[in-house]
């Protein structure tokens, strides 16, 4: 049976101009040196609170491998000790026991099985997946995280939507490093439970 407050979130990091990563995937420009003095601080004890009200992530294959090579480089796995749910079809190491691969109808799965185990669950990219995620009517929210730089080329945020998907604007944010968070609902019905 489904929770009745679960929600899906869509939430990705961007450039101004829209990309979440460069065309060959790297995100060498996450960090930033901007500052913005009216901006919220985001400690540590702040960002701790956020992160535990999550309960999974479900993600795409290169995000999954994006996420790896960070904790290989040792900047740590991003997701804590959370369900991961990776989408893909093609064969992938299981870099932690919280991770698990799906390959099969999405909508099944996140009515079916995800929204009936939990409450907060947060899609963090790629693109495609995102995008699929809204065709589907299956999102709440987005959040949509800009950073203070311009790209000029990469993987857009959402790619190749086949509608309009009317928003409303909810919340937003400004933080000292320069970073704004856009908060929307998804005004679109969301599909009956398969």
């Amino acid at each position: 049976m489904k929770q009745k407050d679960s929600r899906v979130t869509i939430h990705m990091a961007a450039s101004l101009d829209g990309f979440v990563a460069r065309k060959d995937g790297k995100v060498d420009w996450l960090e930033t040196s901007d500052e913005f003095a009216g901006g919220q601080t985001m400690d540590r004890g702040f960002v701790e609170a956020f992160l535990a009200t999550i309960d999974c992530y479900v993600m795409g294959s290169h995000t999954y491998e994006t996420a790896v090579r960070f904790e290989s480089d040792g900047l740590g796995w991003p997701y804590g000790e959370k369900p991961t749910f990776v989408l893909t079809s093609r064969e992938l190491p299981r870099a932690r026991d919280t991770v698990e691969f799906y390959s099969g109808d999405l909508l099944a799965f996140v009515n079916g099985r995800l929204r009936t185990a939990f409450r907060n669950i947060w899609f963090v990219g790629g693109g495609f997946v995102c995008a699929e995620c809204l065709r589907l009517g299956l999102a709440d929210e987005i959040r949509y995280s800009i950073l203070p730089i311009l790209i000029g080329d990469g993987i857009p945020f959402f790619e190749r939507l086949d509608r309009d998907i009317p928003l409303h604007l909810a919340d937003v944010k400004a933080y000292h490093s320069g970073m704004v968070e856009l908060r929307y609902e998804v005004k679109c019905a969301r599909f009956s439970d398969s």
